[in-house]
Protein backbone atom coordinates (compact mmCIF):
# COMPACT_ATOMS: atom_id res chain seq x y z
CA UNK A 1 0.00 0.00 0.00
CA UNK A 2 1.30 3.41 -0.74
CA UNK A 3 2.57 5.72 1.52
CA UNK A 4 -0.73 8.35 2.52
CA UNK A 5 0.62 11.58 2.74
CA UNK A 6 -1.25 13.63 6.06
CA UNK A 7 -1.69 17.34 5.45
CA UNK A 8 -0.93 19.59 8.40
CA UNK A 9 -3.99 21.49 8.93
CA UNK A 10 -5.15 24.47 7.20
CA UNK A 11 -3.57 27.64 9.08
CA UNK A 12 -5.71 30.62 10.27
CA UNK A 13 -5.18 33.64 9.87
CA UNK A 14 -5.23 35.77 13.24
CA UNK A 15 -6.62 38.90 11.24
CA UNK A 16 -8.37 38.15 8.51
CA UNK A 17 -7.61 41.59 6.60
CA UNK A 18 -7.98 39.52 2.69
CA UNK A 19 -11.82 38.71 3.63
CA UNK A 20 -12.59 41.67 4.03
CA UNK A 21 -10.68 42.69 1.40
CA UNK A 22 -12.68 40.43 -0.80
CA UNK A 23 -15.82 41.91 0.75
CA UNK A 24 -15.51 45.20 -0.68
CA UNK A 25 -12.00 44.99 -3.13
CA UNK A 26 -14.16 46.94 -6.03
CA UNK A 27 -15.29 50.04 -3.86
CA UNK A 28 -11.60 50.20 -2.69
CA UNK A 29 -9.99 49.90 -5.86
CA UNK A 30 -12.07 52.84 -6.98
CA UNK A 31 -11.29 54.71 -4.61
CA UNK A 32 -7.84 54.85 -4.61
CA UNK A 33 -8.16 55.59 -8.55
CA UNK A 34 -10.18 58.34 -7.75
CA UNK A 35 -7.10 59.85 -5.46
CA UNK A 36 -4.47 58.69 -8.05
CA UNK A 37 -6.42 60.41 -10.17
CA UNK A 38 -6.94 63.53 -8.74
CA UNK A 39 -3.07 63.48 -7.60
CA UNK A 40 -4.43 65.35 -4.36
CA UNK A 41 -2.05 63.38 -2.18
CA UNK A 42 -1.36 65.38 0.81
CA UNK A 43 -4.56 66.56 2.51
CA UNK A 44 -6.50 66.04 -0.57
CA UNK A 45 -10.73 66.27 -0.50
CA UNK A 46 -10.60 62.91 1.13
CA UNK A 47 -8.90 63.87 4.39
CA UNK A 48 -11.62 66.66 4.90
CA UNK A 49 -14.64 64.44 4.01
CA UNK A 50 -13.15 61.36 6.29
CA UNK A 51 -12.82 63.78 9.13
CA UNK A 52 -16.31 65.13 8.61
CA UNK A 53 -17.67 61.02 7.89
CA UNK A 54 -15.96 60.32 11.73
CA UNK A 55 -17.30 63.02 13.46
CA UNK A 56 -21.03 62.42 12.41
CA UNK A 57 -19.89 58.67 13.24
CA UNK A 58 -19.01 59.28 17.05
CA UNK A 59 -20.78 62.91 17.67
CA UNK A 60 -17.48 64.61 17.93
CA UNK A 61 -17.67 68.25 17.09
CA UNK A 62 -14.35 68.30 15.75
CA UNK A 63 -12.05 65.16 14.16
CA UNK A 64 -8.39 66.05 13.11
CA UNK A 65 -6.84 63.19 11.03
CA UNK A 66 -2.78 63.04 11.15
CA UNK A 67 -0.55 59.94 10.17
CA UNK A 68 -0.58 57.74 13.19
CA UNK A 69 -2.03 56.71 16.55
CA UNK A 70 1.08 57.78 18.15
CA UNK A 71 0.88 61.38 16.64
CA UNK A 72 -2.47 61.39 17.36
CA UNK A 73 -1.35 61.20 20.96
CA UNK A 74 1.97 63.56 20.67
CA UNK A 75 -0.30 66.14 18.85
CA UNK A 76 -2.83 66.22 21.76
CA UNK A 77 -0.17 66.08 24.53
CA UNK A 78 1.72 69.21 22.76
CA UNK A 79 -1.77 70.73 22.79
CA UNK A 80 -1.69 70.69 26.57
CA UNK A 81 1.56 72.15 26.59
CA UNK A 82 3.09 68.88 28.44
CA UNK A 83 6.76 69.11 29.73
CA UNK A 84 9.18 69.13 32.48
CA UNK A 85 8.48 68.71 36.09
CA UNK A 86 4.84 67.35 35.29
CA UNK A 87 3.68 64.00 35.74
CA UNK A 88 1.15 62.17 33.61
CA UNK A 89 -1.00 58.96 34.50
CA UNK A 90 -0.44 55.69 32.31
CA UNK A 91 -1.59 52.54 32.80
CA UNK A 92 1.46 49.77 32.08
CA UNK A 93 -0.07 46.98 31.38
CA UNK A 94 -0.47 48.72 27.55
CA UNK A 95 1.30 48.62 24.59
CA UNK A 96 4.86 51.40 24.61
CA UNK A 97 3.22 54.28 22.43
CA UNK A 98 0.96 55.03 25.61
CA UNK A 99 4.18 56.18 27.40
CA UNK A 100 6.28 57.06 24.70
CA UNK A 101 5.39 60.23 23.69
CA UNK A 102 4.83 61.73 27.59
CA UNK A 103 8.07 61.04 27.49
CA UNK A 104 8.95 62.82 23.95
CA UNK A 105 7.93 66.27 25.59
CA UNK A 106 10.37 66.01 28.98
CA UNK A 107 7.12 64.99 31.10
CA UNK A 108 7.21 61.92 33.65
CA UNK A 109 5.00 59.22 33.08
CA UNK A 110 4.06 57.40 36.29
CA UNK A 111 2.77 54.12 35.78
CA UNK A 112 -0.44 52.81 37.31
CA UNK A 113 -2.38 49.19 38.05
CA UNK A 114 -5.13 47.67 36.05
CA UNK A 115 -8.20 45.61 36.92
CA UNK A 116 -7.81 42.06 35.83
CA UNK A 117 -10.89 41.64 34.40
CA UNK A 118 -11.55 44.69 31.97
CA UNK A 119 -8.15 44.79 32.09
CA UNK A 120 -8.18 48.78 32.03
CA UNK A 121 -6.69 51.42 34.60
CA UNK A 122 -7.77 51.01 38.23
CA UNK A 123 -8.95 54.50 39.78
CA UNK A 124 -7.63 53.53 42.84
CA UNK A 125 -4.03 52.54 42.04
CA UNK A 126 -4.84 56.51 39.30
CA UNK A 127 -5.15 57.95 42.89
CA UNK A 128 -2.15 56.21 44.26
CA UNK A 129 -0.50 57.43 41.19
CA UNK A 130 -0.77 60.65 41.75
CA UNK A 131 -0.04 60.38 45.23
CA UNK A 132 3.58 59.10 44.00
CA UNK A 133 3.98 61.92 41.90
CA UNK A 134 3.94 64.29 44.00
CA UNK A 135 6.18 62.53 46.82
CA UNK A 136 8.55 63.05 44.04
CA UNK A 137 7.81 66.48 43.52
CA UNK A 138 6.06 66.63 39.97
CA UNK A 139 2.91 67.91 39.33
CA UNK A 140 0.02 65.83 38.22
CA UNK A 141 -1.60 67.23 35.37
CA UNK A 142 -3.19 64.99 32.88
CA UNK A 143 -4.10 60.91 32.35
CA UNK A 144 -4.38 58.59 29.57
CA UNK A 145 -6.79 56.02 30.12
CA UNK A 146 -6.42 53.26 27.39
CA UNK A 147 -9.60 51.02 26.55
CA UNK A 148 -7.71 48.12 26.12
CA UNK A 149 -8.79 45.70 23.39
CA UNK A 150 -11.88 47.57 22.23
CA UNK A 151 -13.23 48.06 26.01
CA UNK A 152 -13.69 51.40 27.84
CA UNK A 153 -11.99 52.45 30.87
CA UNK A 154 -13.82 53.52 34.29
CA UNK A 155 -14.83 56.92 32.86
CA UNK A 156 -16.98 57.71 35.51
CA UNK A 157 -14.26 57.30 38.27
CA UNK A 158 -11.51 58.69 36.30
CA UNK A 159 -12.77 61.61 35.23
CA UNK A 160 -14.24 62.28 38.39
CA UNK A 161 -10.47 62.05 39.77
CA UNK A 162 -8.96 64.10 37.40
CA UNK A 163 -11.11 66.90 37.95
CA UNK A 164 -10.61 67.01 41.54
CA UNK A 165 -7.05 67.27 41.19
CA UNK A 166 -7.32 69.53 38.15
CA UNK A 167 -6.08 67.33 35.61
CA UNK A 168 -7.13 67.00 31.73
CA UNK A 169 -8.12 63.66 30.59
CA UNK A 170 -6.71 62.07 26.87
CA UNK A 171 -8.32 58.99 25.84
CA UNK A 172 -6.46 56.72 24.38
CA UNK A 173 -8.50 54.86 22.40
CA UNK A 174 -6.60 53.40 19.72
CA UNK A 175 -8.49 49.71 20.33
CA UNK A 176 -11.86 51.09 20.60
CA UNK A 177 -13.13 53.59 18.37
CA UNK A 178 -16.93 52.54 17.98
CA UNK A 179 -17.24 51.20 21.23
CA UNK A 180 -19.46 52.96 23.61
CA UNK A 181 -19.52 54.53 27.10
CA UNK A 182 -23.06 53.91 28.45
CA UNK A 183 -24.61 56.66 26.68
CA UNK A 184 -21.58 58.24 25.18
CA UNK A 185 -19.72 56.88 21.93
CA UNK A 186 -15.92 57.26 22.31
CA UNK A 187 -15.07 60.27 20.71
CA UNK A 188 -16.83 62.72 23.14
CA UNK A 189 -15.13 61.31 26.55
CA UNK A 190 -12.26 63.47 28.47
CA UNK A 191 -10.72 66.44 26.96
CA UNK A 192 -9.49 64.61 23.90
CA UNK A 193 -9.55 61.18 22.11
CA UNK A 194 -7.00 60.02 20.20
CA UNK A 195 -7.45 56.56 17.88
CA UNK A 196 -5.04 54.43 15.48
CA UNK A 197 -6.21 53.49 11.93
CA UNK A 198 -3.26 50.73 11.78
CA UNK A 199 -3.89 47.91 9.15
CA UNK A 200 -4.50 45.03 12.25
CA UNK A 201 -7.47 47.75 14.15
CA UNK A 202 -11.01 47.47 13.95
CA UNK A 203 -11.24 50.28 11.45
CA UNK A 204 -8.05 50.30 9.72
CA UNK A 205 -6.25 51.82 6.54
CA UNK A 206 -3.62 50.19 4.30
CA UNK A 207 -0.88 51.87 6.09
CA UNK A 208 -0.40 53.86 9.12
CA UNK A 209 -3.24 56.42 10.21
CA UNK A 210 -4.56 57.98 13.38
CA UNK A 211 -7.07 60.77 14.44
CA UNK A 212 -8.09 63.42 17.70
CA UNK A 213 -11.40 63.88 18.60
CA UNK A 214 -12.36 66.96 20.40
CA UNK A 215 -15.09 69.51 21.03
CA UNK A 216 -13.00 72.57 21.68
CA UNK A 217 -12.71 75.13 18.47
CA UNK A 218 -9.41 76.99 19.77
CA UNK A 219 -7.93 73.65 20.43
CA UNK A 220 -8.79 71.83 16.75
CA UNK A 221 -7.16 75.46 15.67
CA UNK A 222 -3.82 74.85 17.43
CA UNK A 223 -3.84 71.26 15.70
CA UNK A 224 -4.59 71.80 11.78
CA UNK A 225 -1.00 74.07 12.66
CA UNK A 226 0.67 71.27 14.76
CA UNK A 227 -0.49 68.93 12.24
CA UNK A 228 1.35 70.83 9.61
CA UNK A 229 4.92 72.31 11.34
CA UNK A 230 3.32 74.68 12.95
CA UNK A 231 2.07 76.72 9.86
CA UNK A 232 -0.05 79.75 10.58
CA UNK A 233 -1.80 81.71 7.66
CA UNK A 234 0.93 79.92 4.97
CA UNK A 235 3.66 77.16 5.13
CA UNK A 236 6.32 79.68 5.49
CA UNK A 237 4.45 81.62 8.15
CA UNK A 238 5.28 78.73 11.21
CA UNK A 239 3.72 80.51 14.14
CA UNK A 240 5.01 77.35 16.77
CA UNK A 241 7.20 74.89 16.80
CA UNK A 242 4.77 71.44 15.13
CA UNK A 243 5.25 68.50 13.74
CA UNK A 244 4.69 66.37 9.94
CA UNK A 245 1.53 64.53 10.60
CA UNK A 246 -0.79 64.23 7.95
CA UNK A 247 -2.97 61.78 7.34
CA UNK A 248 -2.16 60.39 3.15
CA UNK A 249 -5.42 61.03 1.04
CA UNK A 250 -4.96 57.56 -0.20
CA UNK A 251 -5.58 56.10 3.76
CA UNK A 252 -8.11 58.20 4.17
CA UNK A 253 -10.17 57.29 0.92
CA UNK A 254 -9.57 53.90 1.86
CA UNK A 255 -11.26 54.47 5.55
CA UNK A 256 -14.02 56.06 3.96
CA UNK A 257 -15.04 53.35 2.40
CA UNK A 258 -14.06 50.63 5.73
CA UNK A 259 -16.25 53.15 7.59
CA UNK A 260 -19.62 52.59 5.44
CA UNK A 261 -19.59 48.84 6.49
CA UNK A 262 -18.26 49.44 9.94
CA UNK A 263 -21.32 49.14 11.97
CA UNK A 264 -21.61 45.82 10.34
CA UNK A 265 -18.26 44.60 11.66
CA UNK A 266 -18.34 45.62 14.88
CA UNK A 267 -22.10 43.70 15.26
CA UNK A 268 -19.94 40.48 13.68
CA UNK A 269 -16.77 40.92 15.84
CA UNK A 270 -19.86 40.77 19.00
CA UNK A 271 -20.96 37.52 17.49
CA UNK A 272 -17.84 36.12 17.74
CA UNK A 273 -17.16 37.16 21.12
CA UNK A 274 -20.26 35.69 22.34
CA UNK A 275 -19.57 32.59 20.70
CA UNK A 276 -15.86 32.48 22.13
CA UNK A 277 -16.97 33.10 25.56
CA UNK A 278 -20.15 30.74 25.88
CA UNK A 279 -18.02 28.06 24.79
CA UNK A 280 -14.92 28.36 27.10
CA UNK A 281 -16.20 29.96 29.58
CA UNK A 282 -15.79 26.97 31.48
CA UNK A 283 -11.78 26.52 29.93
CA UNK A 284 -10.42 29.77 30.74
CA UNK A 285 -11.28 33.69 32.14
CA UNK A 286 -12.99 35.40 29.39
CA UNK A 287 -13.62 38.58 28.70
CA UNK A 288 -16.63 40.53 30.42
CA UNK A 289 -18.54 43.65 29.86
CA UNK A 290 -19.48 45.59 32.36
CA UNK A 291 -23.13 47.09 32.28
CA UNK A 292 -23.66 50.25 29.63
CA UNK A 293 -20.47 49.34 27.85
CA UNK A 294 -19.88 47.99 24.68
CA UNK A 295 -16.35 46.63 22.94
CA UNK A 296 -15.35 46.63 19.68
CA UNK A 297 -13.02 43.84 19.80
CA UNK A 298 -9.70 44.44 18.91
CA UNK A 299 -8.26 41.52 20.28
CA UNK A 300 -10.46 38.36 22.07
CA UNK A 301 -8.14 37.73 25.03
CA UNK A 302 -8.35 35.31 27.95
CA UNK A 303 -6.67 34.14 30.90
CA UNK A 304 -5.04 30.62 31.00
CA UNK A 305 -5.94 29.09 34.29
CA UNK A 306 -3.03 29.19 37.43
CA UNK A 307 -0.52 26.99 36.47
CA UNK A 308 -1.00 26.46 32.84
CA UNK A 309 2.30 27.27 30.65
CA UNK A 310 1.50 29.74 28.08
CA UNK A 311 4.19 29.47 26.09
CA UNK A 312 3.30 25.52 25.90
CA UNK A 313 -0.34 26.04 25.11
CA UNK A 314 0.74 28.72 22.29
CA UNK A 315 2.74 25.83 20.86
CA UNK A 316 0.57 23.11 21.05
CA UNK A 317 -2.49 25.05 19.53
CA UNK A 318 -0.17 26.78 16.55
CA UNK A 319 0.46 22.67 15.87
CA UNK A 320 -2.85 22.37 15.67
CA UNK A 321 -2.86 25.37 12.87
CA UNK A 322 -4.75 28.31 15.40
CA UNK A 323 -2.09 31.31 15.68
CA UNK A 324 -2.53 33.10 18.91
CA UNK A 325 -0.26 36.60 20.42
CA UNK A 326 0.11 37.73 23.62
CA UNK A 327 -0.64 41.40 24.31
CA UNK A 328 1.57 42.11 26.24
CA UNK A 329 4.04 39.87 27.80
CA UNK A 330 5.91 42.54 29.83
CA UNK A 331 4.24 45.46 31.45
CA UNK A 332 5.60 49.17 30.64
CA UNK A 333 7.33 49.22 33.93
CA UNK A 334 9.30 46.55 33.61
CA UNK A 335 10.73 47.47 30.14
CA UNK A 336 14.19 48.67 29.96
CA UNK A 337 13.41 52.16 28.33
CA UNK A 338 10.40 52.35 30.91
CA UNK A 339 11.57 50.73 34.26
CA UNK A 340 13.42 53.87 35.48
CA UNK A 341 9.59 55.91 35.69
CA UNK A 342 7.89 55.63 38.59
CA UNK A 343 4.98 53.49 39.67
CA UNK A 344 1.93 53.58 41.81
CA UNK A 345 1.52 51.28 44.92
CA UNK A 346 2.76 48.41 45.75
CA UNK A 347 5.00 46.89 42.29
CA UNK A 348 1.52 46.83 39.83
CA UNK A 349 0.87 43.64 40.69
CA UNK A 350 -2.04 43.24 38.39
CA UNK A 351 -0.41 43.73 35.71
CA UNK A 352 2.58 41.58 36.36
CA UNK A 353 0.32 38.87 36.83
CA UNK A 354 -1.37 39.83 33.81
CA UNK A 355 1.42 39.78 31.71
CA UNK A 356 2.10 35.94 32.38
CA UNK A 357 -1.49 34.88 32.40
CA UNK A 358 -2.94 36.37 28.68
CA UNK A 359 -3.74 34.94 25.28
CA UNK A 360 -5.38 36.59 22.40
CA UNK A 361 -7.39 34.17 20.16
CA UNK A 362 -8.01 35.18 16.20
CA UNK A 363 -10.66 37.86 16.07
CA UNK A 364 -11.91 39.73 13.20
CA UNK A 365 -15.78 40.05 11.56
CA UNK A 366 -15.29 37.87 9.02
CA UNK A 367 -14.40 34.69 11.51
CA UNK A 368 -16.55 31.80 10.12
CA UNK A 369 -18.05 29.75 12.60
CA UNK A 370 -17.26 26.32 11.52
CA UNK A 371 -13.36 27.97 11.92
CA UNK A 372 -14.22 29.60 15.31
CA UNK A 373 -15.19 25.81 16.31
CA UNK A 374 -12.08 24.70 15.01
CA UNK A 375 -10.41 26.95 17.32
CA UNK A 376 -13.15 26.34 20.48
CA UNK A 377 -12.06 22.85 19.89
CA UNK A 378 -8.08 23.26 19.28
CA UNK A 379 -7.97 25.05 22.61
CA UNK A 380 -10.27 22.60 24.29
CA UNK A 381 -8.21 19.84 23.78
CA UNK A 382 -5.29 21.33 24.34
CA UNK A 383 -6.31 22.47 27.96
CA UNK A 384 -8.43 19.40 28.95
Amino acid sequence: MADVMIRPPEPIEFVDLGAQRRHIGARMDEAIRRVIDHGRFILGPEVAELERQLAEFCGAKHVLSCANGTDALGLALMAKHAGPGQAVLVPSFTFAATAEVVAWFGATPVFVDVFDDTFNMDPGSLEAGIAAAKRLGLDPVGVIPVDLFGLPAAYDDILEIAAAHRMWVICDAAQSFGAAYKDRKIGTIGDLTTTSFFPAKPLGCYGDGGAVFLDDDETVAVLRSLRVHGQGTDKYDNVRIGMNARLDTVQAAVLIEKLRIFAEEIEARQKIADRYSTALRDLVLVPELPDGLTSVWAQYTVRLPPGRDRDQVAAELKSLGVPTAVYYVKPLHRQTAYRDYPVAGNGLPVSERLSEEVLSLPMHPYLEKPVQDRIIAALTEVLR
